[in-house]
């Protein structure tokens, strides 16, 4: 095992090569260490170099409601009346503190994204 840190791009691609000939190790052996201590590094650095930013707020509560087969109306508990969940789902009200703390335990959505500045849709709008 021959395992150095990565500091730039080709080094990243090198890595990512060596992966792909280690993908079927069994567990337990010295590839599949190898494999898994690989995966930290290459998360490390895309950490570092390539951050992904929360999630805009609205996306996260409709990828949620995707995940889980959810309707406006099963948002009802987190949000409020279904007027209040239109308005908060089309950008027309921002969500409230006690909302993105219902939303995170009642669905277990991050707060990182919940607390997310929202972009704005379509037409440019932002929420009120």
């Amino acid at each position: 095992m021959n395992i150095q840190p990565i500091h730039d791009d080709a080094d990243l691609e090198r890595t990512f090569a060596r992966m792909e000939q280690l993908w079927a190790a069994e567990d337990g052996t010295p590839e599949a260490d190898e494999l898994e201590v690989l995966s930290i590094l290459i998360e490390k650095y895309e950490d570092e170099h390539y951050p992904i930013a929360p999630s805009d707020p609205i996306e996260a509560i409709k990828f949620r409601m995707e995940q889980q087969g959810l309707t406006q109306r099963d948002l009802e508990p987190y949000i409020g009346s279904s007027g209040r969940v239109s308005e908060v789902l089309n950008r027309k009200r921002k969500l409230s503190l006690n909302m993105i703390r219902r939303l995170h335990e009642g669905l277990k959505i991050p707060y990182e994204s919940l607390l997310a500045e929202p972009k704005a849709d379509a037409h440019g709008t932002q929420p009120i």
